[in-house]
Protein backbone atom coordinates (compact mmCIF):
# COMPACT_ATOMS: atom_id res chain seq x y z
CA UNK A 1 0.00 0.00 0.00
CA UNK A 2 1.20 3.51 -0.82
CA UNK A 3 0.09 6.69 0.94
CA UNK A 4 0.07 10.08 -0.76
CA UNK A 5 -1.17 13.55 0.06
CA UNK A 6 -3.48 15.21 -2.46
CA UNK A 7 -4.50 18.86 -2.73
CA UNK A 8 -7.86 19.15 -4.46
CA UNK A 9 -8.06 22.19 -6.74
CA UNK A 10 -11.32 21.43 -8.52
CA UNK A 11 -14.63 20.13 -7.08
CA UNK A 12 -14.87 17.44 -9.78
CA UNK A 13 -11.65 15.89 -8.49
CA UNK A 14 -13.24 15.39 -5.07
CA UNK A 15 -16.20 13.64 -6.70
CA UNK A 16 -13.83 11.36 -8.61
CA UNK A 17 -12.05 10.49 -5.36
CA UNK A 18 -15.39 9.75 -3.69
CA UNK A 19 -16.24 7.42 -6.60
CA UNK A 20 -12.96 5.56 -6.04
CA UNK A 21 -13.83 5.21 -2.35
CA UNK A 22 -17.24 3.78 -3.27
CA UNK A 23 -15.52 1.24 -5.54
CA UNK A 24 -13.31 0.33 -2.55
CA UNK A 25 -10.20 1.22 -4.53
CA UNK A 26 -8.91 3.87 -2.11
CA UNK A 27 -9.43 5.02 1.47
CA UNK A 28 -9.46 8.67 2.46
CA UNK A 29 -8.25 9.61 5.93
CA UNK A 30 -8.82 13.08 7.31
CA UNK A 31 -5.65 15.06 7.99
CA UNK A 32 -4.74 15.12 11.67
CA UNK A 33 -4.78 18.51 13.32
CA UNK A 34 -2.11 19.72 15.73
CA UNK A 35 -4.52 19.03 18.60
CA UNK A 36 -4.97 15.44 17.42
CA UNK A 37 -1.22 14.91 17.18
CA UNK A 38 -0.61 16.38 20.64
CA UNK A 39 -3.38 14.25 22.13
CA UNK A 40 -1.81 11.12 20.64
CA UNK A 41 1.64 12.05 21.95
CA UNK A 42 0.31 12.93 25.39
CA UNK A 43 -1.63 9.69 25.77
CA UNK A 44 1.40 7.73 26.96
CA UNK A 45 3.28 10.47 28.78
CA UNK A 46 3.48 10.70 32.57
CA UNK A 47 4.24 14.44 32.54
CA UNK A 48 2.23 16.20 29.87
CA UNK A 49 3.28 19.71 28.76
CA UNK A 50 0.44 22.14 28.18
CA UNK A 51 0.01 24.10 24.96
CA UNK A 52 1.26 27.16 26.84
CA UNK A 53 4.41 25.29 27.91
CA UNK A 54 5.05 24.24 24.32
CA UNK A 55 4.48 27.79 23.05
CA UNK A 56 6.85 29.18 25.68
CA UNK A 57 9.57 26.68 24.71
CA UNK A 58 9.14 27.47 21.00
CA UNK A 59 9.44 31.20 21.68
CA UNK A 60 12.58 30.65 23.79
CA UNK A 61 14.22 28.64 21.02
CA UNK A 62 13.22 31.20 18.39
CA UNK A 63 14.62 34.08 20.43
CA UNK A 64 17.92 32.24 20.89
CA UNK A 65 18.06 31.41 17.18
CA UNK A 66 17.32 34.98 16.10
CA UNK A 67 19.83 36.38 18.59
CA UNK A 68 22.49 34.01 17.26
CA UNK A 69 21.67 34.95 13.66
CA UNK A 70 21.73 38.67 14.49
CA UNK A 71 25.14 38.39 16.18
CA UNK A 72 26.57 36.65 13.10
CA UNK A 73 25.25 39.39 10.81
CA UNK A 74 26.95 42.19 12.78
Amino acid sequence: MEAISVEIVHPKAKKLLQNLVELDLIHIKPQASLSDILAKLRKNEAEIPSSEDITEEVETVRQARYAKKASHNN
